[in-house]
């Protein structure tokens, strides 16, 4: 089951965020193509043995989240920012990003995990399910869920 879990979670994390990183490092720090394709090579390794743990990470902030859509909101939030700022921040610097654009995509993933933090939320216990795990990731669903 940890292997299935393992696997989820890192497909949901490479997809996801692959996609927004480009639009980040192009759009917003204004990096040139070579370098967006460093920074998610880069990205993608760091992402296979940082997706469960981010994974289990976002399990425990998540229980203290209410039942309200505004709690779990802020708290998928609060929990994608504090894990994955600082290491995009590192993937972007060895990428080649410095001074102020280091800053812009710095500040500007900061800004996308707080909008992202939900929507990651739902598509990651959307892939778990497709795994056939629960939204926690850590037990097999069964008919009784």
């Amino acid at each position: 089951m940890h292997r299935t879990a393992f696997f989820a979670d890192t497909t949901a994390l490479i997809l996801f965020f692959t996609t927004t990183g480009i639009i980040n490092e192009r759009w917003i720090a204004g990096m040139a193509w070579e370098q967006v394709l460093h920074a998610r090579l880069i990205g993608a390794v760091l992402m296979v043995p940082v997706a469960r743990p981010y994974g289990l990470w976002r399990d425990w902030v998540m229980q203290c989240a209410g039942s309200s859509r505004v709690s779990k909101l802020l708290w998928d939030s609060v929990a994608l920012m504090s894990f994955q700022v600082p290491i995009y921040m590192v993937i972007i610097v060895f990428s080649g990003a410095s001074g102020s654009g280091l800053v812009r995509g710095t500040l500007g993933a900061a800004l996308m995990m707080l909008l992202l933090g939900r929507p990651y939320g739902a598509f990651l216990n959307w892939v778990r399910r497709l795994f056939g795990l629960p939204p926690g990731g850590e037990r097999p669903m069964s008919l009784g869920d």
